[in-house]
């Protein structure tokens, strides 16, 4: 009574969501929206599982140049962001 009663994706449906997703055996594979649920080359048709989700931020793993204080700035303060700065709403000081 407690079984999952999801449809899962079909090899030829489209793909609604960019992420990884495994198939029934186990394979796992990267697919991007719209693209097409592959059929197993030996098994044929096979239900797909989503598994995780891939974004692309464009992230390096960097501080973004602008929050670094420049020699010429005049506040360098201005830019260093940390909670326990924050002095209250509204507050000037």
């Amino acid at each position: 009574m407690g079984e999952n009663k999801e449809m899962m994706p079909v090899s030829g449906e489209k793909v609604e969501s960019d992420g990884v997703y495994r198939d029934e055996w186990g394979r796992e594979l990267q697919l991007s929206i719209g693209d097409t649920y592959p059929s197993d080359p030996v098994l044929g048709s096979t239900e797909w599982e989503w598994v995780e989700a891939v974004y692309d931020n464009h992230h390096d793993g960097e501080t973004d140049p602008r929050l670094i204080p420049k020699e010429k700035d005049v506040n360098k303060q201005d830019k260093i962001d940390h909670p326990r700065r924050q002095t209250g709403y509204g507050s000037t000081s």
